[in-house]
């Protein structure tokens, strides 16, 4: 199979939908000699700032000298994105060979009467077999959905991350906090420290599995401890003492407080992936030079542009303190789509009464929600209408905020990605460090 054919193969795969479980995976795996045993891997869970966190690691193990693979999902503008060596991204010819070298063990696994792999457990997969051919140092590797019932959850890592939880996915991982840290608490091994930046219900659930694996447990405030110096809108300055060090001046070129909790746990678990303690320009390189796009980025221009992908409740609170912090006394339009399966009326309740308008529009997917209803909630707000088209929507925002404005882009990642290369294929100057 050529790319096309690959990633035509693979998103026929989503038929089969979210089928959870560890069998299909594991027999997969042990068909193709269960390379994910022989990766020394960093597993990273949560709801918010999985993402984030799995960059800072990864750009700190870069700057420390070692190969580190990275396995993110969903992407924004291409599968290859999933599958990151030291920055750069598995070529098209590559990724298209390992779903086509997969392929014959798929259907040999239904002959024999398995149920067929996911699309993600097919993903999953692929991201063993090329980094494990590809002899990385270490494997940065993200949860897909939950904890005990993804599809990574196969590994035995050496360090395991949680980076916080709050509500999402209820229709998969419980309807209360506890129940679904108690779900992405699963990725905790016997044995495994564990760091996190959760709080109250969330850790309590943490700490109770920690002491049940006899797990060490390094909590972001006591253990990793960091002090913010300033921000602007070029990244934000904090000083942090980690395990084995403290680290000076420290600098992110990505927006927003919450991302400060996410660079602590990226260098405690460098620290503890790498055994040692890490030289304060090794740390000051790694997180300056970070990249993570669409979370609070920037794009200057007439107007500008912010870009960010607040998908759920505890998502809208971060952007709307961003808002407050970065953005004091511009009134923003808004550009929101959301999936049917996300708190959008929460969303909606957090940012459209700090909008001078809302344009609703819909994300391309078939699970996107209803985007005249939700048009019609935030209208209680103020000015609101629904725009099907995502360029149209953009434009229409532009038009409504002016040359002198701010568009903020926000919901779900699809839509949010779709709006990315709308506004980069038009030429506008990303702001410094946002990208």
């Amino acid at each position: 199979m050529d790319y096309d054919a690959a990633i035509a193969y693979l998103q026929e795969l989503t038929k089969f939908g979210f089928n959870f479980g560890l069998g299909r995976i594991s027999e997969l795996l042990h068909r193709l000699d269960d390379p994910h045993l022989k990766l020394r891997v960093a597993h990273v869970g949560g709801t918010n700032g999985k993402g984030s966190t799995c960059a800072f690691t990864s750009s700190l193990l870069r700057e420390a000298g070692y190969r580190v693979g990275t396995f993110t999902s969903p992407h924004l503008h291409s599968y290859t994105e999933r599958y990151v060596i030291n920055g750069r991204s598995v070529s098209p010819e590559r990724l298209a060979g390992l779903i086509t070298d997969l392929k014959p063990h798929l259907e040999a696994m239904v002959a024999a009467g398995f149920e067929h792999p996911t699309e993600f457990e097919v993903s999953t997969a692929a991201a063993f077999v090329y980094f494990l051919d590809e002899q990385v140092d270490f494997l940065v590797l993200e949860v897909g959905l939950g904890g005990a019932i993804d599809s990574t959850n196969v590994v035995n890592p050496l360090v395991t991350v949680v980076t916080n939880v709050t509500m999402d996915h209820m229709d998969y991982l419980g309807e209360t906090v506890a129940e679904i840290a108690a779900v992405k608490a699963g990725i905790i091994k016997e044995g495994i420290p564990l760091l996190t930046a959760c709080t109250g219900e969330s850790l309590d659930v943490m700490t109770a599995r920690c002491r049940e694996t006899r797990s060490p447990l390094y909590l972001v405030g006591r253990d990793l401890v960091y002090t913010p110096l300033g921000r602007g809108l070029s990244g934000q300055y904090f000083h942090l003492r980690g395990l084995v060090g403290d680290y000076r001046d420290l600098f992110i070129p990505i927006l927003g407080a919450h991302q400060l909790p996410n660079a602590a746990l990226a260098v405690g678990c460098a620290e503890l992936l790498t055994g040692r303690r890490l030289t304060a320009e090794q740390v000051r390189r790694g997180l300056a030079r970070t990249s993570w796009p669409a979370r609070l980025e920037l794009i200057a221009g007439a107007p500008d542009i912010l870009l960010d992908i607040a998908h759920n409740h505890a998502g809208a609170i971060s952007l709307r303190d961003a808002l407050a912090a970065y953005f004091p006394g511009r009134v923003p339009v808004m550009v929101i789509g959301m999936l049917d399966d996300k708190e959008w009326a929460k969303v909606v309740d957090e940012l459209a009464p700090l909008a001078a308008a809302v344009v609703v529009t819909r994300p391309d997917s078939p699970r996107a929600a209803n985007w005249r209803q939700l048009a019609d909630y935030a209208g209680k707000y103020g000015e609101a209408e629904a725009v099907a088209e995502i360029g149209q929507a953009l434009a229409r925002a532009r038009d409504k905020a002016g040359p002198r404005g701010l568009v903020v882009v926000t919901g779900s990642l699809y839509m949010v990605a779709h709006a990315r290369s709308l506004v980069l294929d038009g030429n506008p100057r990303p702001s410094a460090g946002t990208n």
